[in-house]
């Protein structure tokens, strides 16, 4: 699998992503990198990220890891936890890494940092592999 073809397509493939402004910048076998800036548009009534921009951040992160074995893959199970807030502007982040790997069900752990690396929350997200070859 191509995984420089692969960031491509998951950024131009993500209408989604593409609103939320959620872009794909690195996968490696069972490794993925994502960022994005929050926007006054991302937030909730007291100002700050809403849960949702991190979660879709998450798990947006976790399913290009998982796309790294070359097939469709979608979300089983999700935990995020949230440990603290960024603020509008601040560029967030996204790091997941595999922990287990299996024919059809491989597990990810995930962590959002903030500005100078403060650590924003963290999750372990699980994705069923559907055995059907990515088409790049």
């Amino acid at each position: 699998m191509n995984l420089k073809k692969l960031v491509e397509f998951r950024n131009r493939s993500n209408p989604f992503c593409q609103r939320l402004g959620i872009r794909v910048e690195e996968i490696q076998q069972g490794y993925a990198r994502s960022v994005m800036t929050v926007s006054p548009e991302d937030t909730n009534p007291l100002g700050i990220p809403h849960g949702g921009v991190y979660f879709s951040l998450a798990d947006t992160t976790c399913g290009s890891a998982a796309a790294s074995h070359g097939f469709k893959a979608v979300t089983m199970d999700a935990s995020y936890h949230f440990l603290r807030s960024a603020a509008v502007g601040d560029t967030l982040i996204a790091e997941a890494r595999e922990l287990k790997a299996g024919r059809t069900v491989c597990v990810y752990e995930l962590r959002i940092t903030g500005p100078q690396g403060t650590l924003l929350g963290y999750g372990t997200f699980s994705f069923y592999l559907t055995g059907e070859p990515l088409e790049l």
